[in-house]
């Protein structure tokens, strides 16, 4: 039989304080079409109308309330004028600045593995 190893329950290793945790894809998303709306000069009300969906509901995509679906957003990038790619490109930025890689880190003590 295996001896049994004291481990210091209460000892707590350092840690740096975690990060913003990254975004959501909707909150992403939203964040990006309303970005390329406002520096396009687009009224909400307008691109709505175009996209053929409610000035509300566009204003729930871009505050990240709602999820809409890929035809959804096709219709909001072809009333903003804007292609996939530009989209992607936009969110892909946004949640870049969340990211934080993490060290690896190694236990400081003794592992014990079950087998």
């Amino acid at each position: 039989m295996a001896d049994i190893l004291d481990f210091h329950r209460n000892r707590t290793p350092d840690r740096e304080p975690d990060p913003e945790p990254e975004p959501l894809w909707r909150e992403a998303l939203g964040r990006s079409l309303r970005g390329m709306r406002e520096d396009r000069g687009g009224r909400l009300v307008d691109i709505a109308e175009r996209a053929g969906i409610s000035p509300q509901y566009l204003s729930e995509i871009e505050r990240g309330l709602k999820e809409p679906s890929s035809e959804m957003i096709a219709a909001v990038t072809g009333a903003l004028g804007i292609g996939l790619p530009d989209l992607l490109t936009g969110i892909a930025g946004e949640v870049r600045r969340y990211h934080h890689p993490r060290p690896v880190r190694r236990p400081a003590g003794p592992l014990l593995m079950a087998a």
